[in-house]
């Protein structure tokens, strides 16, 4: 057999579009452009020199090889892991957030250029791979996640602190009826639908939105992009859209469109509650007090009493 070296990024790519079954995801979970996916998994089949997914419209599957290849890409890459946790003998934090551009992440942005020498490894994680599911399931040592899921309780292993109001407002095309509007009160949006393909996945986020809908009487669209559920594709429907609407947070980087909307929703204002939640085996790691602690300082809990979460939320993030 002829010796080849792998590209581990290129590997790490692979592993991820398989695992969440779009390109675009697959980007989000990475940090990187959904072209930058394209051309590694691209890169690697022609070292490989055979084909890993079969490409269809709208969707992608592993082709046999690719099918065969996947166990040992991850032996791979959690070897890989293991090799440089192993050389560098250091207490890293592993941090799991909603994604790239959403509050949590900006908030572990601000955190470590206040903190340069905290050993924090930030995890992008994807509305199919949630990062509640990964901290319960042990592949990180602390989230950013809504801590209430009827279906999935939290198990005892896991301790919640409130982290985070994310305060949502409207997004809209300027074509649209409510367009016009300095502001919309909560019940306004009853009769409108709103498209939040994030909420498609069965998770504590469809379960925000589903509250959040018989709440003020607004229906939700879950319908994916045939591009992916990014920013970027939900925003251009959104602002071609005389029907849609969409949420954006306030500390969520929302991409800027010239015929896009931003409108403030008041009485109340609703709010994703993102709670710090952290494994109990994690509290002997140094990294996670300094975090804590920052979390504790600065959750504005007075805050929560002007808004709305869901009626389960309420315990942990007004009391």
């Amino acid at each position: 057999m002829i010796a080849l070296d792998l590209d581990l990024a290129a590997v790490r790519a692979m592993v991820a579009v398989s695992d969440e079954g779009q390109f675009g995801l697959a980007a989000s979970v990475l940090g990187i452009s959904q072209q930058a996916v394209s051309k590694r998994i691209a890169k690697l089949e022609v070292h490989l020199g055979t084909q890993l997914f079969a490409r269809r419209a709208g969707s992608i599957a592993l082709t046999a090889q690719g099918a065969r290849f996947l166990p040992h890409a991850r032996t791979v890459l959690a070897s890989a892991d293991a090799a440089i946790a192993a050389v560098l003998g250091s207490p890293v934090l592993r941090v799991a957030v909603h994604g790239a551009q959403i509050a949590d992440a900006n908030l572990m942005r601000f955190y470590l250029e206040k903190r340069p020498d905290a050993e924090v490894e930030l995890i992008m994680m994807s509305p199919s791979n949630t990062s509640r599911n990964a901290v319960i399931d042990g592949r990180v040592d602390a989230a950013f996640a809504r801590s209430h899921w009827r279906t999935r309780p939290l198990p005892p292993h896991i301790t919640a602190a409130p982290a985070y109001l994310d305060a949502l407002h409207l997004l809209v095309g300027k074509q649209h009826p409510l367009a016009s509007r300095d502001h919309v009160e909560l019940r306004d949006l009853t009769g409108y639908t709103a498209w939040v393909p994030g909420a498609g996945f069965g998770s504590e986020v469809s379960d925000f939105y589903r509250q959040l809908s018989e709440y003020c009487g607004m229906a939700i669209d879950t319908e994916r992009h045939p591009d992916g559920i990014g920013f970027t594709n939900i925003i251009d429907r959104i602002a071609a859209s005389t029907a849609l609407v969409a949420f954006g947070g306030e500390g969520t980087t929302t991409p800027w469109h010239p015929t896009i909307r931003r409108i403030p929703i008041v009485n109340p204002t609703p709010a994703y509650p993102m709670a710090l939640l952290w494994r109990n085996t994690a509290t002997t790691n140094p990294q996670l007090a300094p975090l804590r602690d920052f979390i504790t300082r600065n959750y504005a809990r007075p805050q929560a009493g002007t808004m709305w979460i869901p009626e389960p939320d309420h315990s942990l993030f007004t009391q």
